[in-house]
């Protein structure tokens, strides 16, 4: 089992550095947007995030991580669900795509899931971010099946080993 890669040396927006800190509620209004307004999700996927909130008791309850630069703008989040390990979400804001964030998220991640005793992490990935997460080290395990009305299509599941 391969670690993921590292995350890029520096990992910048707008000229700034970005760092990743644990999301507070005051985050969830933004965390939101960012999953509401997430171009991956357009057209006939668009049902699954419709009407989706991340709201400030979810991210109390949860292992949420949010990528920010340094005016604190949110840019991307993760949420790690520790038992059984799964990683819930993962979203990087359109403006921010391609800067990196989503392999700097992956590799705070498999960090937070290492420091927590896990040695694999399941992924039910959105079909598009397969590859991405392949890319991290991610295996195929399997096929999780459709659940109609928000979810009409099959996705992949895959394991991500961290340890």
């Amino acid at each position: 089992m391969t670690p993921p890669p590292p995350p890029p040396a520096r990992v910048r927006h707008r000229g700034e550095a970005v760092r990743i800190r644990r999301a507070t509620a005051r985050d969830a209004r933004r965390l939101t947007r960012i999953v509401r307004g997430s171009r991956a999700y357009e057209g006939h996927w668009a049902a699954m995030v419709e009407g989706y909130t991340v709201g400030p008791a979810y991210i109390e309850a949860h292992e949420v991580f949010a990528a920010v630069g340094a005016d604190e703008r949110v840019l991307g989040f993760y949420a790690l669900v520790l038992s059984p390990p799964e990683l819930d979400l993962m979203f990087v804001a359109d403006e921010a795509q391609g800067l990196g964030i989503g392999r700097l998220l992956a590799a705070h991640l498999a960090g937070r899931a290492r420091d927590a005793g896990l040695t694999a992490v399941r992924i039910v990935s959105h079909p598009p971010s397969e590859g991405f997460y392949l890319g991290l080290g991610a295996r195929r395990t399997g096929t999780v099946p459709a659940t109609p009305p928000a979810v009409r299509w099959e996705r992949p599941e895959l394991e991500l080993p961290v340890a």
